[in-house]
This record gives C-alpha cells, sequence and structure tokens, in this order.
C-alpha cells in the first residue's frame, strides 16, 4: 500500500513513512494479552483524529485486513468515512448524539455511545421516526466528568430505555479511566468498582473500559472489548523506560543547507543559542507548521529536540522556526551532513514519546499534529 508520493526521493522537504505492519503487530499484541484471561476478548481500534494523524484510511485497511471489527471515532464525519472503509464493522462514535444528528448517524448504520438521558431519548426518536430499533453504546463517568452518565444514574439509563420499548438496543456498555497509565493509582480501582456496579444495570451486554494503558493494569479490566488508540501507532502506553510496542511513524526532514560557524557566533531567532566550539550547523526542512512544537526549541538552560544524521544524534539548536530547524551536526559524519541528505526527526532511535517529553507536550499532540506538508509513505499492511 503506498502513497501517490511514494517515490525514492520525493521532492518535499520532508518525508512521513508509516509502517502499517508495525501497526497492525501492535494490534495483534494487545489483542493477545487480553486473549483467554475471561473468555474471549475482542480488540477494537481507536481511530479517529485520522487515526492519530497516521491516516485513517491506510489504518482502517490494513486493521480490517487483520480482522479488527469493531472501530471508535469522535464524529458523525468520521464515522462516515470509517463505514465507508469497513462496511460490516462496528462504528461507534464516542460524541454521541449531537441534537438533530440522529438521521445522519443512522444512515451511514453508526453506533453512537449515548452519554445522557436526552441523548437516549433522541436516539430513540431517531428509531421510531424510522420504524425499526437503532444500537448503541451507553457511556457512564466513572471520574473523569468529562462525556457521559454519572455511574449512580444507571438505574434511571435503565429505566429510561425500558420506556423506549426496545427502539434502542444496547450493544456496550463503557467507561473510561482517568489515569490507567499509572499502576497502583487509587482512583484505577475506583472506577472499576463503580462500573462494575453501573453494569449491573445491564445483564448480558459487553462492556469495554480498557484503553491502551489500561491493557497494561494488573487488574486486567479487560472485560469484552479493548479499545486501544496511542499503542497501536506506537505511543509507550506505560510509564516505563521502556516501550513495549513497535514505532510506526517514521519522520525525515531533508537537510536544505549547511554552514560552518566560530565559537560565540548565534543560530536562530533571537539568537537563543550561541556556538561554544566550532561547529558546522545544518539546516532542515520541517519545523512548527509541520507539527514539530516550537517548545522543542533548545536554550542554554533547556536541551531540545535532536536528529539522527549519518547515525549520530543531533541537536537542535536556536528556536524551532515555522518551515525550518537547525541542526548542531558537528559530530556526525560529513558524507551524511550534506545538503540534500536527511535527518530522522522520529524513528527507531527517537519515539514519539522523547520528542514529546523535550517539547513538554504529550505525544498524542506529537502525532496528531504531524503536518500536511509531508510527503506521505504507507509501507506494509
Amino acid at each position: 500500500m503506498t502513497s501517490s508520493h511514494d517515490t525514492s526521493e520525493p521532492h518535499e522537504s520532508g518525508l512521513l513513512t508509516v509502517d502499517l505492519d508495525a501497526l497492525v503487530a501492535n494490534w495483534r499484541q494487545l489483542a493477545a494479552m487480553a486473549a483467554g484471561a475471561d473468555g474471549p476478548v475482542e480488540c477494537g481500534a481507536v481511530v479517529k483524529a485520522d487515526a492519530y494523524g497516521l491516516g485513517q484510511a491506510p489504518a482502517m485497511q490494513a486493521l480490517s485486513a487483520a480482522g479488527c471489527r469493531s472501530f471508535f471515532v469522535c464524529n458523525v464525519a468520521e464515522g462516515e468515512l470509517a463505514r465507508s472503509l469497513a462496511p460490516e464493522a462496528t462504528i461507534y462514535v464516542l460524541d454521541g448524539v449531537s441534537p438533530g444528528s440522529g438521521p445522519r448517524l443512522a444512515a451511514a448504520g453508526l453506533c453512537p455511545v449515548l452519554g445522557s438521558l436526552a441523548e437516549i431519548d433522541d436516539w430513540a426518536e431517531t428509531a421510531r421516526a424510522l420504524g425499526h430499533p437503532l444500537d448503541a453504546a451507553l457511556h457512564f463517568d466513572t471520574g473523569m466528568n468529562r462525556l457521559g452518565l454519572p455511574a449512580r444514574e444507571a438505574g434511571a439509563a435503565a429505566a429510561r430505555l425500558a420506556e423506549h420499548n426496545g427502539r434502542v438496543r444496547l450493544t456496550l456498555v463503557m467507561s473510561h479511566f482517568v489515569s490507567s497509565q499509572k499502576v497502583g493509582a487509587s482512583i484505577n480501582a475506583r472506577q472499576i468498582a463503580d462500573f462494575d456496579a453501573a453494569r449491573k444495570f445491564f445483564p448480558g451486554v459487553p462492556a469495554s473500559m480498557a484503553n491502551s494503558s489500561a491493557v497494561f493494569l494488573p487488574e486486567r479490566p479487560h472485560y469484552d472489548l479493548l479499545r486501544p488508540g496511542y499503542a497501536l501507532y506506537g505511543g509507550n502506553p506505560t510509564m516505563g523506560p521502556d516501550n513495549p510496542m513497535r514505532p510506526v511513524a517514521y519522520l525525515r526532514a531533508r537537510i536544505l543547507a549547511t554552514h560552518d560557524v566560530t565559537p560565540g557566533e548565534t543560530a536562530g531567532y533571537d539568537a537563543v543559542w550561541t556556538a561554544q566550539r566550532p561547529s558546522r550547523l545544518a539546516t532542515i526542512g520541517a519545523g512548527y507548521a509541520d507539527g514539530v512544537p516550537v517548545s522543542a526549541t533548545a536554550r542554554p538552560d533547556k536541551p531540545g529536540g535532536a536528529a539522527i544524521v549519518g547515525g549520530v544524534r543531533c541537536p537542535f539548536v536556536g528556536r524551532v522556526s515555522m518551515d525550518s530547524i537547525i541542526l548542531d551536526v558537528t559530530d556526525a559524519p560529513l558524507s551524511a551532513a550534506q545538503r540534500g541528505g536527511w535527518a530522522e526527526i522520529l524513528g527507531a532511535s527517537i519515539g514519539v514519546d522523547e520528542l514529546a517529553g523535550r517539547a513538554g507536550v504529550i505525544g498524542y499532540e506529537i502525532l496528531t499534529r504531524l503536518g500536511r506538508r509531508y510527503a506521505r509513505r504507507y509501507i506494509g499492511g
């Protein structure tokens, strides 16, 4: 599977390569971790935000071919695209039913995640108007205070569904962790207990609570359906130093120019970096317009990002600009640190979590903001 820009030497100044085989391997690894715990456990996939910035269409096509049958998106537009890509899959829409959106959701065969009594009523009214029942998931808030019915209202939700005489058919009850990446956090146990109490009102309905990090919790809150996102795309779902997932995104930027500076010379806007030794600098064709945060800027009191040139880690120097970043390539092989060469910003050596940490953001932000000016290449799948 390749993009229209799949050439050996793209003319664009940046190249984003997405390894679909690694994506599928990550999905299979997560599925295997839950299989057999308390019976069969399905592994779905969260593909919202354009599959975390890496391309909803190629990601869904690869995962569907591997056997994924449940996908989670954010809104109706993402759901419609998902339906066109996976005609037989269950597509859950996390934003639920906004006023007036019921007919459009139903027309695409989408399964909204209902988070209030009003949404239950709206979806039931859509079913009544269409003359047939409609499927839905029901979301209980167990601590996030963002979306979902309070867990204490589970009885009221069950009663409201009963009032609608089967017009809304529940296919899933779910909740969402606050701090699942923190093993031993007391809120994890409380959320699991609250969710277990709420789901007792819906006997026989499959349940889901495990996002990427929760798959690794010792409590194994896997229930019937996993819904990983970040880990699928190579992000570290744990707080440990070793990432159990394979990298999926590889980002390279072309070296546009090189020049030598003497001690005392500065580089970049506002002269926030000063050469301490004779240095060779390289300007690469990626910047904050392409999703590399300006907060990855290097300052005397804070190291910034880095890139790999000729197998050598080369630090960012000075401020990240809109279209470019300056690297100190003094220690890189001269043969690699030349105009037209490539610097790897993301890959096996520098993962998404490291770049995020050096920029003071989270890896989710790095992935979802990867720019559209890159050439894109999809391998595997």
